[in-house]
């Protein structure tokens, strides 16, 4: 798009192998693209796939599941220092394939107390190593706002001054998962990618989030005020690329995303570009 590159995320609710996402993506008029990694995901096939289409690969998604879970990251000993290195390997991926960043979450559960000191500790010294390793590769690891934005906070203040660390704004997740709270005002200083999606914030009348409640959805077919969501990425002088996390299937059991499901891949993705253009040209910088 003129003076503005737009991205969006492959998933596996598209129906089609990344391969073809990524080409289908190119076709579209989308500039790049990003992917998750695990053991065995084939990045190098994919990076060959966007060079030959010439799509900038943006980012990988560090796992947060399994070895990697996002809550062993506050433990101490091994089971702290296993999911770091998991971590730690996703960069080196980043770095072997010129991936610039790696987007993490910080933490993964709806059920938690509030990190005290010797859990903040903990969380420091694990993320720190994950934190140095990037900076050692050249690779930027941006810390996303998910549920637990208290262990968000406790790393965005330690690792303030780290020349590694950055932050990326999902805007779906800021609906539901922090109950609309501006977190770009907290560090879009640090802002250095985005996973922009609609949502319909939180379900439960009591105010309790739950993972059905991030739903991932087009622009504007949800709650975001989206000129806000320009405003505010203007505010913070963001020109990086404008990056879309979307999912074309509900969640078990709900019906939010079905009409999506109605589309093909191929009319979904052009649905996708234009409201990706549209939030583009609400930006004013």
């Amino acid at each position: 798009m003129w003076r503005q590159r737009l991205c969006l995320g492959v998933t596996p609710t598209l129906g089609l192998a990344v391969e073809e996402q990524i080409a289908l993506f190119a076709k579209t008029g989308f500039e790049a693209f990003f992917t998750g990694w695990d053991h065995g995901v084939p990045v190098e096939k994919y990076k060959g796939v966007g060079d030959e289409l010439g799509l900038i690969y943006q980012s990988i998604h560090a796992p947060f599941h399994g070895k990697a879970l996002a809550a062993n990251m506050w433990l101490p000993g091994e089971v702290g220092r296993i999911a770091a290195g998991e971590l730690c390997r996703c960069l080196e991926v980043c770095s072997e394939n010129e991936i610039g960043i790696m987007v993490a979450h910080v933490y993964i559960g709806f059920e938690y107390e509030m990190p005290d000191e010797a859990v903040k500790a903990c969380g420091l010294e694990n993320f720190g190593i994950v934190a140095d390793r990037a900076a050692e590769l050249g690779v930027k690891v941006a810390f996303e706002n998910t549920e637990g934005e208290e262990f968000l906070d406790v790393l965005m203040q330690g690792f303030k001054n780290h020349p590694a660390v950055g932050f990326c704004w999902d805007t779906g997740h800021e609906q539901c998962y922090n109950r609309g709270k501006d977190m770009c005002s907290l560090y879009g200083d640090k802002l250095v990618a985005t996973h922009l999606n609609d949502n319909l914030g939180v379900y439960d009348f009591g105010g309790k989030t739950r993972p059905r409640d991030d739903l991932h959805l087009l622009p504007f077919d949800g709650i975001t005020n989206w000129q806000s969501v320009a405003d505010r990425l203007d505010a913070c002088g963001f020109d990086g690329i404008m990056t879309f996390e979307l999912k074309r299937a509900s969640h078990a059991g709900r019906h939010d995303n079905d009409i999506y499901a109605q589309m093909s891949p191929e009319m979904y993705v052009a649905e996708a570009y234009k409201r990706a253009c549209r939030v583009a040209a609400m930006r004013r910088g």
